[in-house]
């Protein structure tokens, strides 16, 4: 029997990083919005949570029938008489009220052990549901009530219509097991939850302000800002408007930054801005900063495709402009990766224009569980 279940376990582990590389870059920008930084027990819980959910949705669905034109089931598809699979059990065993010892018979009934499995496979929602999510018992047994609703509805309409027929059985029992088990790993982990890291206290000791921006927070602003930006690119290019590219840039990485006091959209979500060496940043330490990524670094890069520049230059100095990119490209990457595996991860721009990033956070944010203020959080 427990070799039916390895297939779907197996599978889920396969399915997994392909799962949680989807799930990094929404996890990221919540945990940056909420928190501020990214703590690695709160990171392990979820990935930990995710993992658990893919078991749990595989070990229902599958295996899945040969065909999505699957056969009309020989089974009632809907079993809605409550606590039935008591009778199975008693029925199936050789249970006798006259005699007690036959009683041990039931535990190595299969039918016995699918209610065991229903119960455990809630076991682990229930506890995260108490000790990561702080949830009341009546939430947690709506919860669990709703995932095994979401189970069974997802079987009998045969995946939503995508099997002609359902495949497996409605059972009104999975859905008491199931809450059941739910409640159980609630009260279990309410029971053991003074023996872990309490998850609501996970930043009150943490200085937010000692850890650094890190570039998986700026590449992530820089990503969001990207697509900003190339709409933005999108949107003059059908004008026909001369220099677009660099219209574009001055606006978004410069001008913006200007009013917003170094903020951008993708700075905004992840929680950081720009500072330079007065409290109000300035426009002329935007324009030397972006200037030199985006239209000295970039810049160069749009040359190569402009009409002036193909249509008047010789074919070896259009071979001496490919080169001097490609060498500025490579000196560019060469001092990228030194500054991400040291220490000192400011950027040659940045050093120029006299700008880092810093953290922005709302002040009324700062109040940790304790009802202090920290200080202002970085990551």
């Amino acid at each position: 029997m427990f070799h039916s279940y390895l297939f779907p376990i197996s599978y889920a582990f396969l399915t997994f990083p392909l799962a949680a590389l989807l799930f990094t870059l929404p996890f990221l920008i919540v945990q940056y919005r909420r928190h501020g930084y990214i703590n690695k027990v709160r990171a392990l819980m979820l990935y930990l949570l995710l993992l658990y959910l893919m078991n749990a949705f595989y070990l229902v669905m599958l295996p899945l029938p040969a065909s999505r034109h699957n056969s009309l089931p020989s089974f009632n598809e809907i079993q809605h008489i409550p606590l039935y699979f008591i009778q199975d059990i008693v029925k199936d065993s050789n249970f006798s009220i006259d005699q007690p010892a036959t009683s041990l018979s039931i535990l190595s009934e299969p039918t016995f052990l699918q209610v065991v499995f229903n119960m455990v496979l809630m076991l682990p929602f229930g506890m995260f549901l108490s000790y990561y999510f702080r949830t009341r018992w009546v939430v947690c047994i709506l919860l669990s009530f709703g995932i095994s609703l979401f189970f069974e509805i997802t079987q009998i309409t045969g995946i939503y219509g995508y099997f002609d027929y359902p495949y497996r059985v409605f059972d009104v029992d999975d859905l008491i097991i199931n809450t059941l088990g739910g409640i159980i790993g609630f009260q279990i982990a309410s029971w053991i939850s003074g023996l872990l890291p309490r998850i609501e206290h996970l930043d009150s000791k943490v200085d937010l302000s000692a850890k650094r921006i890190t570039y998986t927070r700026r590449g992530i602003a820089f990503l969001l800002d990207s697509s900003m930006w190339i709409a933005g690119l999108l949107l003059l290019y059908p004008l026909h408007i001369r220099g677009a590219f660099w219209i574009a840039t001055g606006i978004y990485f410069m001008l913006i930054p200007y009013l917003t006091n170094g903020r951008t959209l993708g700075k905004w979500i992840v929680r950081i801005q720009l500072t330079g060496s007065s409290p109000r940043i300035s426009l002329g330490s935007l324009i030397v900063r972006y200037g030199l990524l985006y239209w000295v670094l970039f810049g160069l890069h749009t040359l190569l495709f402009e009409p002036f520049v193909i249509d008047n230059l010789s074919a070896a100095l259009t071979l001496i402009l490919q080169i001097l990119v490609l060498l500025i490209d490579s000196l560019f990457l060469i001092h990228l990766i030194s500054r991400v595996l040291t220490k000192n991860n400011q950027l040659l721009y940045e050093r120029l224009s006299r700008t880092s990033h810093a953290i922005s956070w709302p002040e009324q944010q700062l109040i940790t569980d304790s009802d202090t203020l920290t200080k202002p959080i970085d990551g």
